[in-house]
């Protein structure tokens, strides 16, 4: 499958730095159009650039801090974000809860709410497990351990079944260009999300803006409203009415 190829692909590069064209032919068996191909679209995409004989990951891409070390930062404008995002959530809706630490108080938030949670957060399960009036569908897949959560291609096309009110999208970074993702593993995952909802929130700290990471999954426009943290900066604000997107920034 070629998304998937492409997928495991900026993995690989991003791992060993940077790659030759030899050396990506044979380690996922293909031609050298095919992996000309590739290249091109991972160029395009932003995730690497062109160097002589090969291509190296892109230097401005953000780094991914492990797990517990992003969970450990100080939580106050998360659980504001998600204290705004639980505003939009009705008895009887059908929301998907993405992977990430921002996301993880959102059942929190959402504890007195009679509504299905979809989701491959595995911190977002274990809070759900308190809360009767919740009710859980686990996606299937492989422990993904630096992201607390199960992704595989098994896991985007189970999501794909269901169509959800909301999706509640967490992500590493926007740009102009796109909302970004560090892990090739959750790419199918976020872009099924995408497709299947009604409505796409974007929950994003104020940091995250001008951020670009591995992969682009989506666009700017196709989230419905961004909620986010005092730290955004000003001109983001212009730009996100710009482009008609409702942006909620949440009071710490």
């Amino acid at each position: 499958m070629k998304a998937r190829r492409l997928q495991q692909m900026a993995l690989y590069i991003a791992e060993h730095k940077s790659a030759t064209m030899e050396e990506l032919q044979t380690t996922f068996d293909i031609s050298m159009n095919t992996v000309r191909r590739d290249l091109a679209e991972l160029v395009a995409d932003g995730s690497v650039e062109k160097v002589y004989g090969g291509v190296r990951a892109k230097q401005s891409v953000s780094g991914f801090l492990p797990y517990d070390q992003r969970s450990l930062k100080p939580s106050h404008a998360k659980r504001a974000i998600c204290s705004k995002a639980a505003e939009l959530v009705h008895d009887g809706d059908i929301i998907f809860i993405d992977s990430g630490t921002t996301t993880i108080h959102l059942v929190e938030a959402l504890k007195d709410r009679s509504i299905t949670i979809i989701t491959n957060n595995i911190e977002v399960m274990m809070a759900a497990v308190d809360y009767p009036s919740i009710r859980l569908i686990m996606l299937p897949g492989e422990l993904q351990r630096s992201t607390h959560s199960l992704t595989g291609s098994d896991s985007a096309a189970f999501l794909s079944n269901f169509n959800t009110n909301i999706a509640f999208m967490a992500a590493t970074g926007i740009t102009d260009s796109g909302v970004t993702n560090s892990i090739p593993l959750e790419y199918e995952i976020k872009k099924a999300a995408i497709s299947h909802t009604g409505r796409a929130v974007l929950m994003v700290t104020g940091n995250k803006f001008g951020v670009t990471s591995l992969l682009t999954y989506a666009r700017p426009t196709d989230f419905d409203r961004v909620i986010t943290d005092t730290r955004i900066p000003s001109e983001w604000i212009t730009k996100m009415g710009r482009l008609g997107i409702t942006l909620n920034i949440a009071e710490t």
